[in-house]
């Protein structure tokens, strides 16, 4: 499994490098994100819409499998 469950003894050094950046932008910030605004972060041209649908699906995907956490609003927070 590329990306695995976060779980006990799962650090954000088990995965890759682009999953990584993107976490870290997500924790790094003083509170809850948008897309958008990871994308700022790691590099991602914002003004163009489709740029933003990778960092975005990235966040969806990682919160089925526990490392962030989306709210209702839309928003990406880390989990503690």
């Amino acid at each position: 499994m590329l990306i695995p469950h976060r779980g006990s003894g799962a650090g954000e050094g088990m995965l890759p490098p682009d999953y990584q950046r993107i976490i870290a932008a997500v924790r790094q910030a003083a509170g809850p994100v948008m897309a958008r605004e990871v994308g700022e972060v790691v590099g991602v041209d914002v003004s163009v819409k489709a740029r933003l649908e990778p960092p975005r699906s990235r966040l969806v995907g990682r919160v089925d499998r526990g490392w962030p956490r989306r709210l209702p609003d839309g928003r990406f927070n880390t989990r503690l």
